[in-house]
């Protein structure tokens, strides 16, 4: 983008009707000296220099303008020319350390035999990525999603879209791995799109879930698909779209090792289908989640599916039973809180959100009380998008008494 004083200069040139070389013959008859070339016009139109002091008034005369006007204007040009040469060395500065920084992680890990140094180094040779660094970025992508249980939204994305980066970096390089690596890749970018939607940045969400679908093609790879489908589930606006997104979702998981998260998918489509208080639907759904997590193991299937805990598929129940009004929500209340004891599970905001809803509506206001400040102090230090949504539903059921717990709950959800 051209400078404003570059601009000025030819928005002057062009007011007197001139060429670029009329433009140098008329400053040099100002002059009296054939010192300014068309070529030097140019360069002053174009940002590349800026008139001398001395020139400046020469052109000021041969344009009819206050010569004050254009050594202003000239200064400021300066100054902006300045600040962006400093910012330029300041950058090279940067990469500078950072490749020293780098530099010396890849020594010490690469002494130590670490994956990540032997992957830095295999960049930078351009190889093949080896066995143990395939198997660094896949556990690193894994960890991620182990994070998401206590890290915020806002702290998480960096360091997923970082890695996601990672890994495409090394995909043209992967060779046998690329397979592997390509579903890491998927369950990455399906983590960026639930942490983009988190944040209210749903067009970045959506992009994320369909480069997670085409990494599930092109592996052939259902499950990293459903995980896709349903994510995008709590995000659609339409409530019957929702229910074929987990329709599709709980074709993409039938078979082996996919337990846990088949359970999460049918919790996930008998709480929409009880917001359509479509209660057969919903509770046959919640109990094809409950004969599914009967089989599952969540800490040794997908490492996507961690988050899919007993607290949680209490919680998916609880709202299940709350929205359909269901007898048997205070006895499942009672449930949950005796699992849950004295400790907050990680990923607790929303048990506690939904904890406190039914026991809320089922008529325990004291202990609902309770369980909704304990809510309130999670959501507070782990705030995202499903608490707020809790918190909303909670400040509606408190008693006339707790204005200000309403208030400050509200105050959450905003």
């Amino acid at each position: 983008m051209a400078d404003p004083f570059a601009l000025l200069l030819l928005q002057l040139r062009k007011k007197a009707g001139r060429s670029q070389e009329q433009q140098a013959d008329a400053v040099n008859a100002v002059s009296g000296r054939v010192t300014v070339t068309r070529r030097e016009i140019s360069r002053y139109e174009h940002s590349e220099t800026i008139p001398t002091n001395h020139t400046l008034g020469h052109i000021a005369v041969a344009c009819g303008v206050p010569y004050e006007e254009l050594l202003r204007e000239a200064k400021a040009a300066r100054t902006r020319r300045a600040q962006a040469r400093r910012r330029v060395e300041q950058d090279e500065e940067d990469m500078k350390r950072r490749t020293v920084l780098e530099g010396a992680v890849v020594g010490v890990s690469a002494a130590a035999a670490e994956p990540w140094g032997r992957l830095a180094a295999a960049l930078r040779r351009g190889t093949k990525v080896d066995e143990p660094s395939a198997k660094a970025l896949i556990d690193r992508a894994a960890d991620l999603h182990i994070q998401e249980l206590g890290l915020s939204a806002r702290l998480l994305q960096h360091k997923v879209e970082s890695h996601l980066d990672a890994i495409t970096a090394v995909l043209p390089r992967a060779g046998e791995h690329e397979r592997a690596l390509t579903i890491a890749a998927g369950e990455t970018a399906a983590l960026a799109g639930w942490v983009a939607w988190d944040l209210g940045e749903h067009t970045k969400a959506n992009a994320y879930y369909k480069v997670t679908s085409e990494c599930a093609s092109s592996t052939g790879h259902p499950p990293l698909r459903a995980l896709a489908l349903t994510y995008a589930s709590y995000g659609g606006h339409a409530p019957q779209r929702k229910l074929g997104l987990l329709r599709q979702a709980a074709q993409d998981v039938r078979g082996r090792g996919n337990a846990a998260a088949a359970a999460w998918i049918h919790g996930r489509y008998a709480e929409e289908a009880a917001l359509l208080d479509n209660a057969t639907d919903a509770l046959q759904a919640l109990d094809r989640a409950r004969f599914a997590y009967d089989f599952a193991d969540h800490t040794s299937e997908q490492a996507w599916v961690r988050f899919v805990t007993p607290y949680r598929m209490d919680s998916l129940t609880l709202s299940v039973y709350s929205q359909l009004r269901r007898s048997e929500l205070a006895v499942t209340a009672n449930d949950a809180i005796a699992r849950l004891g004295n400790g907050l599970p990680d990923g607790g905001v929303v048990v506690l959100g939904d904890l406190a809803v039914a026991l809320l509506r089922g008529g325990n206001v004291d202990q609902g009380l309770d369980v909704t400040r304990n809510f309130a102090t999670s959501a507070h230090a782990k705030p995202n998008t499903m608490g707020k949504e809790r918190a909303r539903a909670i400040a509606s059921l408190l008693p006339v008494g707790e204005r200000d717990l309403a208030h400050h709950l509200r105050q959450l959800a905003a």
